[in-house]
């Protein structure tokens, strides 16, 4: 997919407020500090798109993104920040939840890992959630410039192996570089291959 216009549209404070469902929307999430601005860049080929920061917890509202005029990129706050307020984690897990399952246009959820870490149990439990209420999603596995291509495989392999002793799949997972720019292509192909399944099904998300 070839990334002709990328542009910012709103930030929403529930999901509610979200732009019209009329497109299809896919949305991006993971543990604060886990690189999601900078992929979401990368991938864009825009530098500032998305808000980097080197605090962590920075997106703390629904932002949407319109690509090429016929989809929406949706930067979701954080999960299990834990240097805010227990009232506003709260808030945030409850913006999430919300949109995620009533968000009818949502087709794909990529929940991002930090692959310099072993499995860690917030996101364990975040993508066993997405199994149990039925949420299509995949993993992306971040960062992986940051370590020996051997150490990234050893981390991405333990997720795997951590993930089969509950799943008798997996779902669909990518590793990326948002420096190196390593897996954006391909997260950009599944988009542009499922809009054009869509569309060539003519699916109607108003309906």
């Amino acid at each position: 997919m070839v990334i002709k216009t990328a542009t910012f549209v709103k930030s929403s404070g529930k999901w509610q407020e979200c732009p019209e469902p009329d497109m299809p929307e896919y949305a991006f999430i993971g543990r604060s500090n886990v690189g999601k601005s900078s992929l979401i860049n990368a991938m864009m080929n825009h530098k500032d798109l998305a808000k980097t920061s080197g605090t962590p917890g920075k997106t703390q509202l629904i932002n949407h993104f319109l690509v090429n005029e016929n989809w929406y990129l949706t930067d979701l706050p954080g999960y299990g920040y834990a240097k805010v307020s227990k009232v506003l984690r709260k808030d945030f897990e409850k913006l999430i939840t919300n949109y995620i399952l009533n968000r009818r246009n949502l087709v794909n959820l990529f929940v991002l890992v930090d692959s310099r870490h072993s499995p860690q149990k917030i996101d364990l439990e975040f993508i066993q959630w997405c199994g149990e209420s039925g949420v299509p999603f995949s993993i992306v596995f971040t960062k992986v410039d940051k370590l020996k291509p051997s150490i990234a495989i050893k981390n991405v392999e333990a997720y795997k192996n951590e993930l089969l002793k509950t799943w008798a799949d997996l779902p669909e997972i990518y590793v990326t570089s948002a420096e190196k720019k390593e897996g954006c292509d391909e997260i950009l192909n599944f988009i542009q291959t499922t809009n054009e399944f869509l569309e060539n099904n003519s699916v109607n998300f108003n309906e």
